[in-house]
């Protein structure tokens, strides 16, 4: 990759589909049932300019073909036809690979990148991705076969940089760069552009002095629906247009995505033939990072001041009607608790929303609250928009789960969305206040001490805990078993836990949570202690147990989590005052 400026060829499949609007099936199915046409798509892009041409293999997968072997006969294809149609031209053929679908194995991806490289491939793009350790791991996996291959790293991001995974470009970026593994990295699809251009100019200046060269391939704009059919409408000459000033940045390799035609490609190439006879121009100076909004965090400040702090949670209502939720609040306010959690739709049942009740309470009571964030309903642009409006009401700490399925009888009409894991979340809410776009979060996570395979349910906190969680809030700490487990957390833990407590209010209730609620268990032993007790008798055994359980788990935790169980904070204000806090 000697060139000055290396253009790529555009979108096959958006074209394909353009052309051969008949044929419903995905494009690298072309490779075996219309190898004309995609020869002849490939050769449109190089007689526009295209110095370099994608096989057509972006979607093949053993998961998306049926198989491995259907799997490597497309690939085969894909790969003989571009070789076939560039040959003439003197154009280089990267072998093309998508991120591999939901579902795939392990492994997958490198079963295409051996068979590529079987097939003589030294010119590799990965195209698309949204997470850049796959791709460090197969450009691993290459350089250990081939050392001398040529490698591109292409991310799709938002406007704002940011992937579907909620990574940040500039950190996919920064990582590519320290690992050595690429030649070139840079972005590529969901965006315009116009939004790629402003990433540019902010991510120029990172690549000066190094030997990874920066690369663009924007969409040709964004899509709109006519007659049921998805259309881009954007211009050739603008597209050139922005590539050029890209280029000027510092831009190396040039591309076009989503809706990029041949006529996309032949401006740009043209646009570029202009600037390579001109003096280069001088570098982009880089914009000074906007400073993160001011924020006070008083529940983080006493947290770090290393004193006790005491979080209720308190069920959202299903219901519009607020009064009992409010009046509980202030109760709870008022007995010195220091935040009070409320729930994201537990176990994926519909209430009302938790962090437009966490802004309600913040407003109106001031109280800090800790709303939970699942990764079950929300994409990143939602998840987003949420966070911007929580920092913009001052409430600045989250506990982010990735939340309870969706019970298999609503599965018709209703889909979850898990666009990414609690870890991820906790990665992608700290990255936006180092941008520059929210106050910073306290991001909290939860801990199933009473996980039946702890030691994995261990090695994902420590994973939350690298992405930027800063406490842990617990299960019901009730079982033997369960006090063990929170002892190896907190020795293995470099951030403080909440040791959880959940009254158990009677023999029905025991029952129902020892059978029926994930992430609990309750000894037989107390399960009996409640038969044949009243409603004041069983509470008054619930109070007892439940500050047995939190001075136990005093020496190993930083707080305690109560748990208010059927809105009975009459209940939770005589543990509290029980309590030595």
């Amino acid at each position: 990759m000697n060139h000055r400026h290396l253009l790529f060829d555009g979108a096959m499949g958006t074209y394909y589909a353009a052309l051969y609007p008949d044929d419903a099936s995905p494009c690298e199915w072309a490779n075996l049932r219309h190898p004309a046409r995609v020869r002849a798509i490939h050769e449109a892009y190089l007689q526009a300019g295209a110095q370099a041409i994608k096989t057509n293999t972006f979607g093949v997968s053993p998961a998306a073909c049926g198989g491995r072997q259907q799997a490597h006969e497309l690939l085969e294809s894909g790969w003989a036809l571009a070789r076939q149609a560039a040959e003439p031209f003197g154009a280089q053929v990267f072998a093309d690979i998508g991120p591999q679908p939901e579902g795939a194995g392990e492994d997958d991806g490198l079963d295409l990148v051996e068979r590529f490289l079987q097939l003589g491939a030294r010119c590799f793009l990965f195209e698309t991705f949204a997470d850049d350790a796959p791709v460090r791991r197969a450009a691993a996996y290459i350089r250990q076969k081939a050392p001398d291959a040529d490698l591109v790293a292409s991310f799709a991001v938002t406007p704002d940089g940011f992937t579907r995974q909620g990574l940040h470009i500039r950190d996919i970026l920064q990582r590519l760069r320290d690992s050595g593994l690429v030649n070139a990295a840079g972005m590529n699809c969901v965006s315009g552009p116009h939004h790629l251009l402003g990433l540019a100019r902010a991510l120029a200046p990172g690549f000066a002095g190094s030997s990874m060269a920066f690369s663009v391939m924007p969409n040709a704009g964004y899509p709109t629906v006519q007659d049921g059919r998805t259309v881009f409408d954007g211009s050739p000459a603008y597209f050139a247009a922005r590539c050029r000033e890209m280029a000027g940045l510092g831009v190396q390799i040039l591309g076009g995505c989503c809706g990029t035609t041949p006529a996309h490609i032949r401006q740009t190439a043209q646009a570029l033939a202009d600037m390579d006879a001109a003096p280069r121009p001088t570098a982009a100076v880089r914009r000074p990072e906007k400073p993160a909004p001011a924020a006070r965090n008083r529940l983080a400040e006493k947290l770090d001041a290393g004193k006790r702090v005491l979080a209720v949670e308190l069920d959202p209502p299903a219901d519009a009607h607020i009064e009992t939720f409010l009046e509980g609040a202030r109760r709870l306010k008022a007995a010195g608790v220091d935040a009070v959690t409320i729930a994201d739709c537990p176990v994926a049942r519909v209430r009302a929303d938790s962090s437009m009740l966490a802004a309600k309470l913040r407003r109106e009571l001031d109280i800090d609250p800790i709303p939970h964030m699942t990764c079950r309903d929300r994409n990143i642009n939602a998840t987003k928009a949420l966070l911007l409006g929580l920092s913009i009401e001052q409430v600045h700490n989250v506990l982010v789960v990735t939340g309870d399925p969706i019970p298999s009888a609503e599965r018709d009409e209703v889909k979850g969305v898990f666009s990414f894991h609690s870890a991820a979340l906790a990665g992608y809410i700290g990255q936006l206040a180092r941008e520059g776009l929210t106050a910073p979060f306290r991001v909290y996570a939860a801990l199933n001490v009473n996980a039946p395979n702890f030691d994995a349910e261990l090695k994902k906190a420590v994973r939350k805990q690298q992405a930027g969680v800063s406490a842990f809030f617990t299960q019901p700490v009730i079982t033997e078993r369960a006090f063990e487990n929170l002892q190896r957390a907190h020795e293995t833990l470099h951030t403080p836990l909440f040791g959880g407590v959940i009254p158990i209010v009677s023999h029905r209730n025991a029952l129902f949570m020892s059978q029926e609620m994930a992430g609990i268990d309750i000894p037989p032993e107390i399960i009996q202690q409640y038969e044949g007790l009243d409603r004041a008798q069983a509470e008054a055994l619930a109070v007892e147990l439940s500050v047995g359980f939190a001075k136990r788990m005093e020496p190993c935790t930083a707080g305690l989590y109560l748990i208010t169980p059927f809105q009975r904070v009459g209940l939770i204000e005589r543990i509290i005052a029980r309590l030595d806090l």
